[in-house]
């Protein structure tokens, strides 16, 4: 899953050296190198390194990062999407770093990133970066290996540990994903009719069975994940070209999770097909079950792989059409539509860049966990920036900026007297803002997705010469007010020293599209984190990442001329201090307008924050 973040800071030349002597001073003991020059026999026909031989490499330098952390042996569970950038050839150099970016409870994240070298002209370029999940194996006694916790140094891993509990969340719901996808199958709008010159999938049929032989085993005497894989990837290399009657080049390996183990003296029967023909692309199928002499077959991994077919300029061909098998084939042509639209959902929402506009995005069911992924992760990315100035303190409520190019962030801090967890309640209750928000005004919860995430429709007082995120807001006057549609997300600690999360952004609904009479305005990232200190303290830090829309408006307060930041945050922190054993006191009915208050809301209170700076909405 190489993601980039809308919330990700964009790095110029001087930062990324800052960042490389950082890393260079403190090495994180997890880490493993490996670097590999590709000799003809890692090759394929074209002189071009195996992608089964690379999963190899990237399975082998993971598990010793996992090991090495763990103490003890370890086995891959899971990989996330992998998208191979380019292709490596013969005599050049892969280097593979791993490296363990967070353990949970019995397993661990583990970071790897591949890239190339060419000796001869000094140049680097990246290949790939993926994501393995790694369990440890149990003891003699059968009991589990508890994990000790990894501790971030540099500013790059803080971001990498915190965001790998996010990503955690994603591949819990990744299944259920798919399955909601295919319970809408009139949203998959595809033809899988007979078509005259299409390919009949049976005519793409691979099986193959392997001998798991002792070199093909780990040092646990376990068949080796990356050997599986690349026996994975052979067959659907040989599927993909039937069907295109060339040699195809693999893009993209879908997430997937190993199911079982297998040891040697296993027999590994491999199945591939083709589920679906797209323009440029391809997708195939990959079964592996492992069985003895005697006994049962066990399924043990299945994969879902994207062949592209590349012309003499590398630019993808277009493909013939498949015509999906009888009963299961249908099913299989579908699950693949199903799939390539998350793909292109994860293109769309997570490698937006910031200055895209608009900054909202479509949201919609299928795509919401994406959106969650994306909110919460630009503001935990956001606030593990280390490059922070400290722009005016007064009473201990602290106001910090840090600029990026074009966008301006800010961020204000201050200690109260409540513990974390009833500061978070406080602040995720939506009812409650009015006794300590002068500038709210409206509220309207559109719709609960879950426990954690909630759409709202925002609307706040019209700032002085019109409204940000409007194009003619300039020619507006005052007295239109501005309206907001925000994704709210809220997250609690995934482990110790982790903060309390309510993440803000904008996203688009078909239901409320702008009105006459309201500015709309557009959030980039915004939010609280509410981090435990001691003594049943908490740290409260509020963040805005504001466009160039808005930097006028905040600039007064950046330099010393304005107080609103000083006192919209002694409020909130009253607010948190009196209801700090007792319930907060009740709103009047019509203050708050919602569809649905079973349980609190975590983003409200962030839109309360730019409100009162009259500049950015939420």
């Amino acid at each position: 899953m190489s993601f980039r973040l809308s919330g990700e800071p964009e790095k110029d030349e001087e930062e990324d050296e800052e960042e490389e002597e950082e890393e260079e001073e403190s090495v994180n003991p997890t880490e493993v190198k490996m670097s590999q020059i590709v000799m003809p026999c890692h090759s394929n026909h074209r002189q071009e390194l195996s992608v089964g031989e690379l999963l190899k490499w990237m399975d082998c330098s993971a598990c010793l990062s996992a090991e090495r952390h763990a103490g003890c042996p370890c086995v891959t569970a899971s990989m996330d999407d992998i998208h191979f950038e380019h292709t490596i050839s013969v005599g050049q150099v892969v280097n593979i770093k791993a490296k363990v970016n967070r353990a949970f409870n019995t397993s661990m994240e583990v970071g790897i990133e591949v890239s190339c070298e060419d000796l001869f002209s000094d140049r680097h370029w990246r290949i790939c970066h993926a994501y393995a999940t790694f369990v440890t194996q149990r003891t003699n006694a059968g009991k589990k290996v508890i994990l000790k916790p990894i501790v971030p140094h540099t500013e790059k891993e803080q971001v990498e540990y915190s965001v790998a509990a996010e990503r955690r969340r994603v591949r819990m719901v990744h299944d259920d994903i798919i399955k909601d996808l295919l319970s809408h199958g009139s949203n998959l709008q595809a033809d899988n009719s007979a078509v005259d010159n299409a390919v009949a999938a049976e005519k793409t049929k691979v099986e193959s069975v392997e001998l798991v032989l002792p070199p093909h085993a780990n040092h646990q005497v376990n068949t080796f994940g990356g050997q599986i894989m690349a026996w994975m990837v052979n067959v659907a290399t040989i599927s993909a070209s039937r069907l295109c009657q060339a040699h195809p080049t693999l893009r993209t390996i879908d997430m997937f999770t190993f199911r079982g183990p297998s040891q040697v003296g296993d027999r590994l029967l491999l199945r591939a097909i083709v589920n679906n023909a797209f323009k440029n692309s391809i997708e195939v199928g990959v079964r592996a079950e492992a069985h003895q002499e005697e006994g049962p077959n066990r399924h043990i991994n299945s994969a879902f792989m994207i062949f592209e077919v590349l012309d003499d300029h590398r630019k993808p061909c277009m493909l013939p059409r498949i015509r999906p098998e009888p009963l299961e084939g249908g099913r299989r042509f579908q699950e693949a539509i199903a799939r390539k639209k998350i793909r292109l959902d994860r293109k769309y929402i997570i490698s937006r860049k910031q200055g895209e506009v608009p900054l909202s995005v479509p949201w919609n069911p299928r795509n919401q966990v994406y959106l969650s992924y994306n909110n919460v992760s630009a503001l935990k990315m956001l606030a593990a920036r280390n490059n922070w100035r400290l722009s005016s303190e007064k009473d201990k409520v602290r106001l910090y900026t840090l600029e990026q190019k074009s966008m301006l962030s800010i961020r204000v801090e201050s200690e109260v007297d409540v513990p974390a967890h009833r500061a978070f309640c406080l602040l995720a209750e939506m009812s409650n803002r009015p006794s300590w928000d002068t500038h709210y005004q409206k509220c309207e919860l559109i719709h609960q997705v879950d426990e954690d995430d909630f759409l709202y429709r925002v609307v706040t007082p019209s700032v002085h010469r019109g409204g940000v995120g409007s194009a003619t807001s300039g020619r507006q006057g005052e007295g239109i007010l501005q309206d907001f549609i925000l994704l709210a997300c809220k997250r609690k600690p995934c482990g110790s020293g982790d903060p309390y999360v309510i993440a803000l952004r904008s996203v688009s609904l078909p239901t409320h599209p702008p009105t006459e009479g309201y500015n709309r305005g557009e959030v980039l990232c915004a939010g609280f984190t509410i981090l435990e200190t001691k003594n049943d303290t908490s740290l409260i830090s509020y963040y805005n990442q504001a466009s160039p829309e808005v930097l006028p408006y905040i600039s007064t307060d950046i330099a010393g001329l304005s107080s609103s930041f000083y006192h919209i945050f002694c409020s909130c922190s009253q607010y948190l201090t009196r209801n700090r054993l007792q319930p907060a006191p009740e709103v009047q009915t019509g203050q708050y307008q919602a569809t649905n208050t079973d349980s609190p809301t975590c983003q409200t209170e962030a839109d309360s924050l730019p409100v009162a700076l009259h500049s950015t909405p939420l």
